[in-house]
């Protein structure tokens, strides 16, 4: 498929991952509170993430090697903590350390 399963990586990533702030509007475009069940409105959209997490890695493709840019696919979509954190703690660690022995 050639796509990152990093948002923001390269010119073909997931357009619309299972997160709640990434799918509503940023709060420079959209000042009001958005109450929660307003919010489905956009979670349930097809349309692209309005407030890309750019950096955020999500789970990709599944058993069968197929991953479908869509949200309701939160297995596949979603940017878990179990994923995310152990990339951004290995990459602390190169920051930290530049020139390893």
């Amino acid at each position: 498929m050639g796509l990152s399963y990093m948002v923001g990586y390269s010119d073909h990533y997931p357009q619309r991952i299972h997160h709640r702030g990434s799918s509503l509007p940023s709060i420079k475009d959209h000042p009001q509170p958005i109450a929660c069940k307003e919010g489905s409105v956009y979670f349930n959209s097809s349309s692209p993430n309005l407030n890309p997490l750019v950096g955020a890695l999500v789970g990709g493709p599944g058993e069968d090697d197929v991953y479908e840019d869509d949200r309701a696919y939160f297995r596949k979509s979603e940017p878990t903590t179990y994923i995310n954190a152990p990339f951004v703690g290995v990459l602390a660690y190169f920051v930290a350390n530049p020139s390893p022995n």
